[in-house]
């Protein structure tokens, strides 16, 4: 299994009009949040096959793909990881945050955190999550958050309430999503336990936030919230 055959298989695979597209659809100017990354244009069932092939790669190896600049190699060397986590999940965990600085688009934490860090913590201490909501990283931020997926999964929603709070102020729309989508996963599975949180804090979360948050509730209660006048 070499990992020259593994860049090989991703690289013949290349589409420069889907490239293109995806360098502006992920931000990559200068100055923007993916400045930088480098996009071949694989989709991500493309991506999904190829990692399932390459699930037995070395970690050194799937280290170096996380290293690149190219996007889909990290996203292949993360889609491996979900793989092997099944099967090695402390150190799979442990692989992951010690490598949070090249996770580092919001398509490579959305599909990796919530089944490998939230995973794992489901029945341990969360004080990572709490450390990683406090960073000046963007990303570790949006780890912290979206991790807890997985705990809403199971109806436990205090950590992402307590992080969700941390995150109230911050600045990147990125945030202000993810937090958002969180919230609203809470409303799917117990209104009331959203709805009592908002009406503490709604009036000071940033209005993409909010808006992600109550996007299921009917058009009249959505009206009231955004007006303020609940």
């Amino acid at each position: 299994m070499s990992l020259e055959r593994l860049k090989q298989e991703l690289q013949a695979k290349a589409n420069p009009e889907k490239a293109k597209i995806s360098q502006g659809f992920f931000k990559t100017g200068k100055g923007e949040y993916g400045e930088g990354d480098i996009f071949l244009g694989l989709t991500s069932e493309e991506i999904k096959s190829i990692a399932k092939e390459y699930r037995e790669l070395d970690l050194n190896e799937v280290e170096k793909m996380l290293n690149s600049k190219i996007h889909e190699y990290r996203m292949t060397a993360l889609r491996i990881l979900l793989l092997k986590y099944k099967k090695d999940r402390e150190n799979i965990y442990n692989f992951y945050l010690k490598n949070t600085r090249n996770i580092n688009n919001w398509d490579l934490v959305d599909v990796t955190c919530p089944h490998i860090v939230g995973n794992y913590l489901i029945d341990k201490n969360k004080g990572i999550l709490y450390k990683l909501a406090k960073s000046e990283n963007l990303w570790e931020k949006r780890i912290a958050i979206v991790s807890t997926f997985e705990f809403i999964r199971y109806k436990e929603f205090d950590d992402t309430l307590k992080i969700g709070e941390i995150l109230l102020n911050d600045k990147h729309d990125l945030i202000h999503k993810a937090v958002g989508w969180m919230f609203r996963e809470i409303g799917k599975k117990d209104v009331k336990v959203l709805e009592t949180f908002l009406k503490k804090h709604y009036k000071k979360m940033p209005r993409t936030m909010l808006r992600y948050s109550i996007e299921k509730f009917n058009k009249e209660k959505r009206d009231a919230y955004l007006k303020g006048v609940i």
